[in-house]
């Protein structure tokens, strides 16, 4: 399976199960509409592939061309054979946890608008982790982590500083038991800033190898969305806190994570926005909401969305070659290595690999899953699991989802997320199509990205 495109000025081929890129000359871009799948070697260009060429192409050309795609095919670099399906048909993973998203706080200080938790409450009132249940949350992964020695905490909520004195006392105990264990702990905290001091702050740079900033963009577009309990704004009071924690960060290892929504379709202003704000780490994301909700990312706005990207591709290109670059997440892709093939099929691990703790200490899929009763898993008190729920999605990947086998990107997005696949559709191997077309584009976008770097070299 192949895909082509164009982007940035280049022609871009992706052989969609080798991985491999090509920027290609014209004669070849055009060549491949005409050559089907499975591809055969021939001494000499196949006249079916000739005749819809000549009157635009010499025949040298075309003969050159064809010779190049035929040692491409050989070298296992386009036209290359599924090696992923039997794996998928033969899966029997045996998963162990790597990661749990601590709910530490189901409660928040701002009400923001499109909240999918419920300002905070995850539809279940509010309330916070006591300590007591976070240490037994890192005695559960550290029980059902197997040999795995990396282990990732995300402090989440509502609002994670709400409850810091747990955040802390739970850190410091992970610590502690990650010695006794073998264990490393890694930790990330998602915070929306309002409660920032440089008491915080320290804490944080000493022990959080990641911090997550939420913000959505321009003062206008961010306090639309994000605002008080009384209403009023949050953009004033974080811009300057989130400015001085990434410096203390050296502009890495962290995050500035915004929503874009139908109020500013045009979100590429918000991204260079935070770019111009000073921050090098940038992630705008589309809203997920039902269409009923008059901010809703719908169909109709596919077109001006995918047009974004580009602008912004345009500009991301032309402040890196200034020097002025910055890094946007959905614009970084590895086509050096990536990621392994499990992951390439089974994605972020929710459900197996990756857990959500309520500050009760019940256990869900994930942190988007919470809330939902029907894939309550356990309790992190008894210890146990439901292995029906989570063999359900350790055997979901790319080829039990139908609409991901003929997809080019299937390999970059895993099949897409579950919570959004079943809020949508009811099913976690049902893809929201919606989301669906964005990372297309965000690909295409990402690689081309990738190309014109290493041309530019």
């Amino acid at each position: 399976m192949i895909h082509k495109y164009k982007q940035l000025g280049l022609n871009i081929v992706m052989d969609v199960y080798s991985g491999a890129v090509h920027v290609v000359d014209d004669v070849m871009y055009d060549m491949l509409d005409y050559i089907n799948e499975p591809f055969q070697v021939s001494e000499t260009c196949p006249y079916e592939v000739v005749k819809p060429l000549k009157n635009k192409y010499g025949y040298d050309e075309i003969e050159e061309s064809y010779k190049e795609i035929c040692g491409l095919y050989e070298n296992g670099q386009l036209f290359t054979d599924d090696c992923y399906k039997d794996i998928a048909q033969n899966w029997n993973k045996q998963s162990v946890v790597k990661a749990l998203c601590l709910h530490v706080a189901h409660d928040c200080n701002l009400r923001c608008k499109y909240c999918f938790a419920d300002t905070g409450e995850f539809h279940g009132g509010r309330s916070l982790m006591s300590s007591e249940t976070g240490k037994k949350a890192i005695d559960f992964v550290i029980a059902n982590s197997g040999n795995r020695h990396n282990i990732e905490i995300d402090y989440f909520g509502g609002e994670p500083l709400m409850n810091f004195e747990v955040v802390k006392e739970i850190t410091e105990y992970a610590k502690e038991q990650g010695k006794l264990h073998n264990k490393n702990f890694r930790f990330t905290i998602t915070t929306n800033g309002i409660l920032l001091n440089d008491e915080i702050k320290s804490y944080i740079n000493e022990n959080m190898s990641n911090v997550v900033l939420s913000i959505d963009g321009t003062k206008e577009t961010n306090d639309r969305m994000r605002y008080r309990v009384d209403g009023s704004g949050s953009y004033d009071t974080i811009v300057p806190k989130f400015q001085d924690l990434a410096e203390s960060r050296n502009q890495d290892n962290y995050y500035v994570r915004g929503t874009f929504t139908a109020h500013n379709v045009d979100f590429a202003k918000d991204v260079i926005h935070l770019a111009d704000l000073g921050f090098k780490q940038t992630s705008v994301e589309p809203v997920v909401a039902p269409e009923t909700e008059d901010y809703a990312l719908t169909s109709k706005h596919i077109d001006t969305v995918l047009k974004e990207y580009d602008k912004l591709t345009e500009e991301y290109v032309k402040r890196y070659g200034e020097g002025k670059g910055f890094n946007f997440f959905h614009f970084m892709v590895d086509l050096d290595q990536g990621p392994c093939a499990v992951k390439r099929l089974s994605g972020c691990g929710a459900g197996h690999e990756y857990l959500a703790v309520t500050p009760e200490g019940d256990i869900y899929p994930c942190h988007q899953f919470v809330g939902n009763t029907d894939f309550k898993m356990g309790n992190v008190y008894d210890g146990t699991i439901d292995n029906e729920i989570k063999t359900h999605f350790e055997r979901s990947n790319v080829y039990t989802k139908e609409k991901c086998k003929s997809c080019f990107a299937k390999f970059y997005c895993s099949g897409g997320c579950s919570a959004n696949a079943f809020n949508f559709n009811g099913d976690i191997n049902k893809p929201y199509e919606l989301a669906c077309e964005f990372e297309k584009k965000r690909l295409e976008c990402s690689i081309a990205i990738e190309a014109h770097k290493k041309l530019s070299k």
